[in-house]
This record gives structure tokens, sequence and C-alpha cells, in this order.
């Protein structure tokens, strides 16, 4: 159930909505958008300076630890993390999809997830929270939403009219499923952060609309959030596989509705679960290679203005990998995963491969350097 300035939250409760709305939203979604507190507190979350987050052998840092432990994670991805083992846990790189937070207060497990569509929001729950609340309903957790900016025009996504519109884009179905799937869940969610739709939307001098803030960063240890982008040092380890999970998780049938398992709690370790794909997938990547630039923006993307300029590079990379490995098994042999363990200093190694000389992932990371 979904709570706010610590009241659970229904709809039939309209003295907290804001003053300006002269009649109750007509469903969960524009209600929590309207709500006051949660108005107040994306103002102040939107007054915070991004922070540019980059894995660096730098020295000088602003973080307080020059060994500070972190977890990126991809679209679809999620992990859960111990506070004792991991210090941050971020992702960017949303345009249309959300950043979840889910920080337990008692213990401080933390839990984000990068989603991406309606489907996977259920299970993706409850993946999420399997080692946050421990079989603990009572467990107060806060909840921050941050992303999906307003990705068809106001006149049909308006607060009031959020649940008319057939013409939803795809941040509005997205973000009314994430919080009824809240609401209707026995777990106690303290919604703390909204920073979605038109709280994330800014506009060109052209008129189009573009995210605020696609990214986020979560210290464990405290709860805190702060809006966040990554630079490709830090979007690691295992990029490319990673992304291209995404991808051919449409088409894996072992994924249908589920994010994507990436990360193991207990161990600290990147334990990348494997994921097929067909000789289709390589053929569509093949046709797509010809294409210029702002047709790749055009075909690939949820939203070709909004994203950022190192999409279009993002996407060949990882056809180029793609063409050169086009048999699955090659990259997860008898369909193992892809295991990275953390070294003294802070970066990631390959464990239990020695093939192809891929044994270890590229620079080490000594630090997380969190730039203003």
């Amino acid at each position: 159930m979904i709570f706010v300035d610590g009241l659970p939250f229904s709809l039939n409760f309209s003295s907290s909505s804001s003053s300006s709305s002269k009649s109750q939203p007509s469903d969960l979604l524009a209600a929590l958008m309207e709500h006051q507190v949660l108005v107040s507190a994306t103002h102040s979350f939107k007054s915070i300076q991004e922070r540019k987050v980059s894995a660096s052998m730098d020295s000088k840092l602003i973080t307080s630890s020059n060994s500070s432990r972190y977890v990126y994670l991809f679209q679809r991805e999620y992990a859960t993390v111990d506070p004792s083992l991991v210090h941050y846990v971020g992702t960017d790189e949303a345009t249309t999809c959300v950043g979840v937070v889910i920080w337990n207060r008692k213990n401080g497990m933390t839990s984000v997830s990068h989603m991406d569509s309606p489907k996977i929001v259920d299970i993706g729950f409850s993946q999420m929270l399997a080692l946050v609340v421990d079989h603990n309903l009572d467990a107060d957790l806060d909840v921050h939403l941050v992303g999906a900016f307003e990705d068809v025009s106001p006149n049909h996504a308006s607060g009031r009219s959020i649940s008319q519109g057939k013409r939803d884009g795809y941040s509005i179905p997205l973000c009314r499923k994430i919080v009824e799937t809240m609401q209707k869940r026995p777990e106690k969610f303290h919604v703390k952060t909204l920073c979605v739709l038109r709280h994330n939307t800014k506009y060109d001098s052209q008129g189009n609309a573009l995210p605020i803030f696609n990214g986020l960063l979560v210290e464990t240890s405290s709860g805190t959030l702060i809006p966040a982008s990554f630079d490709k040092t830090s979007r690691c380890p295992d990029e490319i596989v990673r992304r291209l999970r995404v991808s051919s998780s449409y088409e894996d049938p072992s994924w249908q509705g589920k994010l994507l398992d990436t990360y193991d709690t207990k161990t600290d370790r990147f334990i990348i679960a494997p994921c097929s794909w067909t000789k289709r997938l390589v053929q569509i990547v093949l046709s797509l290679q010809s294409l210029s630039d702002s047709e790749i923006l055009a075909s690939c993307s949820t939203s070709p203005l909004a994203e950022g300029p190192e999409f279009v590079d993002n996407e060949r990379r990882l056809w180029n990998y793609l063409i050169k490995n086009p048999d699955w098994r090659t990259t997860f042999p008898m369909r193992q995963p892809r295991v990275f363990e953390r070294t003294g200093d802070g970066g990631w190694k390959r464990a239990g491969f020695s093939s192809q000389g891929q044994g270890t992932y590229s620079t080490p990371l000594k630090s997380l350097q969190v730039m203003q």
C-alpha cells in the first residue's frame, strides 16, 4: 500500500491534495502527481545539482572514500544491495523509463531497478522486494521514482486527463502501472519522490519535450537520492553484453515479464544471467547497419528527440558485437552466467573464465568519482 507523509494514501483522502485542484483527480497516478507533499518534495529534488559520475583512477575525489563501491544498472536490470557492501547504486539513460528505488528504513537494504515496460512491473516488484523485506510486511520502505518525462502533449497528459487519453505514449502507462502495483501490494511503500511526467519535463527552444533528469544515484547508508548521470567508464562491468540482453530478452521466453538478474546481493558480485538471441535479431541488426544517425534514432528509440549524444554510438557498438557473435552460446557457453568479482581497488574482474583473453574487465576502477 502507498503512504504519503506517513499516512495511507487513498483517492478519497483529498485534504492533502493541491489546493489548486477543484475536483478529485480521476485516477491514482493523477492524485499522487497533485499531492502537495509530493509536489514539494519533487521541487526540492529538482533543486539538487545533478552529479556527474565517473569511475576514475584519479585520487582527487569529492567522495568521502577512495574505494567507494557502487553498482550500476542498465535498462530492465535490477539489483538489491547490502549497505555494508555497497555505498551507492545508480542508473541513467532513462527517458520514458523509470528508475525505481526501494530503501528499507530499518536495515538500509536497497533495491534499484530501471523499469521500461508495464509488462515487467508486477513480477519486477516481487523480484526487488524478495531480499528487501525479508518476509517482514510491516517494514517501512521509502520509494523514489525518477524518469519517464512527458512524451505526449500536455493537452492529452495533464494531471486531470491522465486517465482519459488513448494516446498515452510510453511514460504514462508505465508510471500508472507502477503506482497501481504498489497500492495493491501488502508492503508499506512510503513514496518520497515522484519526479516523473510533467514534474520531470522541460522544453527546448523548438518546444520539444525533454527530461530534466534521466538518472539517479542513491546512497545506501542513508537512502539519500541524488540526480545523476554516468559516463562510459562508470557503466560497467560487461557493458555491451548487458545492453544486448535488453534487446534479446524480448525474444527469450525465460525473461518474459521479468527484470534481468544482474547482481548477487550476498557475494557482491555481478552474476549476469544468460539470455539467448535468435537469427532473426541478427538479421534485423544487419538491416539497420546502413541507417543514418537520425534514422537510427527514429527506429530504435521511444523518444528520439530526448536521447543523449551517446545513443547512436551505443547502438552501433551493440550491433557490431551481435554480428561478430551471432550465436548466443559464444557469449554464454552452456548457458552459464558471466561472473565478475570486485577487486581490492573497487574494480571488476571476470571470474572463472579464461577464453580468448577476456579474463579481466578493462581498466581497474579504483574509485567512484562524483563531480559537481
